[in-house]
């Protein structure tokens, strides 16, 4: 019998939710970052993590907290499909 590693917790919502956060702010306003580049700072196989960014990024919109972006645009939460981008949310004049 081969010891394998034991595998790595699963990264929960909150952790995913902070990822995002971190990234949008530390890209700045007017700025947006690829859901993939959150998946990325979480794991090594980051693929298996995009559903839940996905995820918490709606969760995140809903909240106003980011904004979803599709071809530049915002997008509501419920309408994020395809090819998104997160970003903090534009000020309201």
């Amino acid at each position: 019998m081969v010891d394998h590693p034991p595998s790595p917790p699963p990264i929960g919502e909150r952790a995913v939710e902070i990822a995002i956060l971190s990234l949008v702010a530390e890209r700045g306003v007017g700025k947006s970052i690829a859901p993939s580049e959150a998946a990325q700072a979480l794991a090594l196989d980051w693929q298996t993590k995009l559903t839940a960014v996905r995820r918490a990024a709606i969760r995140l919109a809903e909240a106003g907290m980011i904004d979803i972006l599709r071809k530049g645009k915002r997008v509501e939460p419920g309408e994020a499909r395809g090819v998104i981008r997160l970003a903090l949310p534009t000020p309201k004049l």
